[in-house]
C-alpha cells in the first residue's frame, strides 16, 4: 500500500469502539430494524399489527428482526396469559432513544432525495457516453 493510500482498518483498528459502533450500526441502520422501529414508535403493537404495518416484511423476517431488537434490548416483549396468548411488542426506553436519530435521518432522506436521484440520472447518462465510447 502506498503512502497516500490509507487502509480504512488501519486507521480505524486503533479505536477499540470502531467493532462495536460497526455492530450497532448493523442493527439499527437495517432496513426492516428501521421500520419496525418506527411501526412501534406510537406504542405496542401485537405481532400482525407489525407485520400489517410494515410492508413487504415476511413472518420470517419480521421474526428474526424482533428477536434480534428484543436481543439487543431496544424491544420488549410481553405475554398475557390469554387465550389464544397475546403477545405485545414495545420499544424500550433505549428503543425510544432511536426515535429522534431516524427521525432526523428521515428528513435528511426527504431533503436529499431530489438531489441524489439528479446525480443517479447524471451517472447514468454519463455511463451510457462511456459504455456507447468503449
Amino acid at each position: 500500500m502506498s503512502a497516500t493510500n490509507t487502509s480504512v482498518r488501519t486507521v480505524h483498528g486503533a479505536d477499540p469502539n470502531y467493532r462495536a459502533a460497526l455492530e450497532t450500526l448493523a442493527r439499527i441502520g437495517d432496513k426492516w430494524t428501521v421500520m419496525v422501529v418506527a411501526a412501534l414508535w406510537q406504542g405496542p403493537l401485537r405481532y400482525s399489527e407489525i407485520q400489517r404495518g410494515v410492508q413487504g416484511i415476511s413472518q420470517r423476517m419480521l421474526t428474526l428482526t424482533l428477536k434480534g431488537l428484543e436481543q439487543d434490548g431496544l424491544v420488549e416483549r410481553t405475554m398475557f396469559p390469554t387465550v389464544p396468548p397475546r403477545v405485545d411488542y414495545e420499544l424500550t426506553e433505549l428503543g425510544r432513544s432511536l426515535i429522534v436519530p431516524l427521525h432526523a435521518l428521515y428528513e435528511w432522506a426527504v431533503e436529499h432525495r431530489p438531489a441524489m436521484l439528479e446525480a443517479g440520472a447524471r451517472f447514468a447518462a454519463k455511463k451510457g457516453v462511456r459504455d456507447a465510447v468503449e
